[in-house]
């Protein structure tokens, strides 16, 4: 287990969700994530995803009402980063290997690190993939 718990907004989320996934589902997932990795979720600056997801109701309303900066990727960045965990189905599906860890590392910065490789989640039908960064310049 990661206990990782910064004193400012460093945590930066990765999110990959089918189309149409609530905001209730989402928030349930990031809850799920940061108390299995001792993380507090008053630390999350923002959220990282692809670009497909510009006009996602659940993910721009879940960042609106918390706060969090909202960044999207188009596939051929993500592609590019180096992760960990890459998947076979995203890549035929998104033309890339990775959401959610890629797109946690590229919000993070250029000092960025993975502190929680891709968590997959399933709720009420919908299926969340959570991932989390930092910034290695904070903390």
């Amino acid at each position: 287990m990661i206990i990782f718990n910064p004193s400012q907004e460093s945590l930066w989320l990765g999110i990959g969700c089918q189309r149409g996934t609530s905001k209730q589902v989402l928030e349930a997932a990031i809850a799920q994530v940061c108390r299995t990795y001792g993380l507090t979720e008053t630390a999350i600056a923002g959220v990282g995803t692809i670009d497909r997801k510009v006009n996602e109701p659940g993910l721009l309303a879940l960042c609106r009402d918390r706060g969090w900066q909202l960044q999207f990727y188009p596939a051929e960045q993500l592609n590019q980063v180096l992760i960990p965990n890459p998947s076979s189905g995203v890549s035929q599906r998104l033309g890339t290997a990775s959401v959610a860890e890629a797109a946690a590392l590229l919000a993070a910065g250029t000092a960025a690190q993975l502190q929680v490789s891709k968590q997959v989640f399933r709720f009420q039908g919908q299926s969340v993939t959570v991932a989390i960064a930092t910034d290695a310049r904070q903390g």
